[in-house]
């Protein structure tokens, strides 16, 4: 049995205006990271593999946990976020959202729109996101034992799509739910990938980490 621990790299810039902005952690995330390290370190510490994808924010919260010399795999990253904002808005009139409440109904449209290629000129095909999901999740699994994975929310949504056979409505509300340094389990197990947990937060359940629970 393989089992494969997804982690959602912790708060980034939650006030850019691109990718480049975007990516790097915050004061905040780098202490989500941290917290979720010790807590891993109090619990269950060993892992056979620990791999992150290739961004700032993904290496900064595999290392902010404590983890060293991990492997790096490109199709852990994530997806292209301000690109589909941009074409979304010149292509179908949709504004980016003001605020959360916003949002919700916002990323839902973003993606049925990509999903059924209502989208030109994005440095990435839906079809193309959902296959190198799935290439890499099939060499993890392969792997065995206990593999660590710290990436983004698009993938570990594209994951429970995967092992849960989502809709692209299904799909969207399972995004929008994704917490920053969140833990995800899903196990190969019978040929079949199972999902053990989602959007568990162990390391922020104090009363006074409340303030820690973030989404973007």
């Amino acid at each position: 049995m393989t089992e494969i621990i997804l982690v959602r790299h912790g708060q980034a810039n939650s006030h850019a205006t691109d990718e480049a902005e975007y990516d790097r952690l915050s004061a905040l995330g780098v202490q989500q990271a941290q917290w979720l390290g010790a807590h891993l370190r109090a619990t269950n510490p060993h892992f056979d593999h620990v791999v992150s994808g290739t961004l700032n924010r993904q290496k900064g919260t595999a290392r902010a946990m404590g983890y060293a010399g991990f492997e790096i795999d490109a199709r852990l990253d994530e997806l292209s976020y301000f690109a589909l904002a941009q074409a979304v808005e010149a292509q179908h009139g949709i504004p980016a959202p003001g605020d959360a409440t916003e949002f919700a109904r916002y990323l839902p449209q973003v993606i049925t729109h990509w999903a059924g290629g209502g989208l030109s000129g994005l440095p990435e095909s839906f079809d193309a996101f959902t296959g190198r999901v799935g290439s890499v999740i099939d060499d993890l699994k392969e792997a065995g034992g206990r593999v660590l994975v710290v990436t983004s929310g698009g993938v570990i949504g594209m994951v429970m799509r995967h092992a849960l056979h989502l809709e692209i409505a299904g799909l969207s509300k399972v995004m929008l739910q994704v917490m920053n340094s969140s833990l995800h389990r899903v196990h190969h197990v019978h040929e079949m990938l199972m999902v053990g947990a989602f959007n568990a937060t162990p390391h922020l359940d104090a009363p006074d980490r409340a303030h820690a629970r973030t989404f973007i």
